[in-house]
C-alpha cells in the first residue's frame, strides 16, 4: 500500500480513484482512440475528486469547464499548449466580460484536471506516450492567471438593504400579498411564504441555501431569551461547508421582537394551507417538497424592479444587512460573527456596510468623551 500525494490510499495493484487502468483496458484496440481516451481521462478525473468528498456540482462543474476549453482550442489533452489558455482567458475577459472570480475559477479547474492527468500515479501521460506519442503537460501557471491577491473578490457593487430600503422591500412583500388576495387568487399563498422567507433571511442573517433548506422543526425555544417563546432561534442545517466536507451547522439566536410574531402567523395560520401533512420543509412548493432557488430569485428580482432598487441589492444582502444594521445597533461583533458562522472576524468586516450617518455619530461620541475628559482634567487641576 502507498500513499499519493493527496494523501488518499494506492492499492499494490495501482486501484487508485481516476487511474488510467481502471477505465482503459491494455491491449484493447481503440475504435476512436483520442475521442474514448479523452472521455476516460474525465471519467477518471470526476471519480478522483469523489473521492475527495467534493460536491458533485462541484465535479461537474469542473468537468463542464474542461470539456469546453478542449472544444474551445479544438485539441485534446496531450496536444494542450499554455498560450491556448492564454487566448481562452482572454477571450472570456473581453468577449464574454466574466467577472474576475469566475474566470480564476476556470483556469483552477484547468489546473486541477492537468495535475490530474500528468500525475505518475494515475499512468494518464504514460498511456497517452504509448498511444499517441507524446504526454499531457501542465498548461495554468502564475504567469499566464491571474494572482489571488485578496481574500474577498465579491463585487464591489453589492451592497448591504438601507433600513429604509429594506423597510419599503417588506412592505412592497405585504402589499403584493394583500392586491393578489384581494382579486381571489390562489397565488397569495406563494406570495406570502416568500414574504415570510424574506424576512427569516434577514431575521437570522441566513444565506439563501440556508433559508431554502429550513425544516418547520428547525426553530424551538431559547432558554435565555423565553420572550420569543417558541422561536427563540433558528437551527441552520445547511450552512456554506469547506471544500470536501458536509454543510457546517449552528444555531442563530432571535434578536428581533417582531420575528416570532412573523414566524407564528406563518406556521400557524398560513402554511396548513398547502396541505404540509407529510412535509417538513418549512417553505413547501405548490408542486415539491420545498421551493426552489430560481424562484426566490425571480421573485426577489420582481420585487427590487418593482420599487426601483439597484443591482447592487440581491439575496445574499438580506444577510449583508444583518450585520450591518446589528453593528450599528451596537451588538458585540463577536456575537456577530458567531451568529452568522464565520470563522474569522475579518469575513464578518466584510460585511458590514455600516451607514455614514452611524459614522458619523460614532465620530461625534467620542469627539465629545475627548473633550469633556479634557475640560474635567482642566478642571480639576484648577481646583
Amino acid at each position: 500500500m502507498r500513499v499519493s500525494e493527496g494523501g488518499g490510499c494506492v492499492g499494490t495493484d495501482g486501484s487508485i480513484p481516476g487511474a488510467a487502468r481502471l477505465h482503459l483496458v491494455d491491449g484493447v484496440t481503440l475504435l476512436r482512440p483520442e475521442e474514448q481516451v479523452f472521455t476516460a481521462m474525465l471519467a477518471g478525473f470526476a471519480n478522483q475528486q469523489l473521492a475527495r468528498n467534493l460536491a458533485r456540482s462541484t465535479v461537474e462543474g469542473r468537468e463542464n469547464t474542461v470539456k469546453a476549453f478542449a472544444a474551445y482550442v479544438n485539441a485534446y489533452p496531450w496536444q494542450w499548449a499554455p498560450a491556448m489558455v492564454d487566448e481562452w482567458l482572454g477571450d472570456l475577459r473581453s468577449l464574454r466580460e466574466l467577472k474576475r472570480s469566475t474566470i480564476r475559477s476556470y483556469s483552477e479547474a484547468v489546473r486541477a484536471f492537468c495535475h490530474f492527468v500528468t500525475d505518475p500515479l494515475y499512468e494518464w501521460a504514460a498511456t497517452c506516450e504509448e498511444r499517441f506519442g507524446t504526454h499531457p503537460i501542465q498548461i495554468v501557471h502564475e504567469w499566464n492567471t491571474a494572482v489571488h491577491v485578496q481574500e474577498h473578490e465579491a463585487d464591489a457593487a453589492k451592497r448591504a438593504f438601507t433600513k429604509g430600503e429594506l423597510h419599503a422591500f417588506f412592505a412592497h412583500c405585504d402589499d403584493e400579498v394583500a392586491r393578489i388576495r384581494a382579486f381571489g387568487r390562489k397565488g397569495w399563498l406563494p406570495a406570502f411564504r416568500d414574504a415570510t422567507l424574506f424576512k427569516t433571511a434577514y431575521a437570522f442573517g441566513l444565506r439563501r441555501n440556508e433559508t431554502r433548506m429550513l425544516d418547520a422543526a428547525d426553530f424551538g425555544r431559547n432558554p435565555h431569551g423565553t420572550e420569543f417563546g417558541e422561536y427563540g432561534r433558528c437551527q441552520v442545517r445547511y450552512g456554506k461547508a469547506k471544500k470536501g466536507s458536509l454543510p457546517k451547522r449552528r444555531t442563530v439566536l432571535t434578536v428581533w421582537a417582531w420575528t416570532p410574531d412573523v414566524l407564528d402567523e406563518w406556521f400557524t395560520d398560513v402554511r396548513p394551507l398547502f396541505g404540509t401533512d407529510n412535509n417538513p420543509a418549512a417553505w413547501p412548493s405548490e408542486r415539491g417538497l420545498r421551493i426552489g432557488c430560481q424562484r426566490l430569485n425571480s421573485r426577489f428580482l420582481a420585487y427590487r424592479q418593482a420599487l426601483g432598487l439597484d443591482d447592487g441589492l440581491d439575496f445574499h444582502s438580506f444577510r449583508r444587512s444583518y450585520v450591518t444594521h446589528l453593528i450599528e445597533d451596537g451588538w458585540d461583533p463577536r456575537f456577530v460573527q458567531e451568529q452568522v458562522g464565520h470563522e474569522h472576524a475579518s469575513t464578518t468586516s466584510i460585511y458590514t456596510y455600516v451607514s455614514s450617518d452611524f459614522r458619523t455619530r460614532t465620530l461625534r461620541r467620542h469627539l465629545d468623551a475627548t473633550i469633556a475628559a479634557a475640560l474635567q482634567a482642566q478642571t480639576g487641576g484648577e481646583s
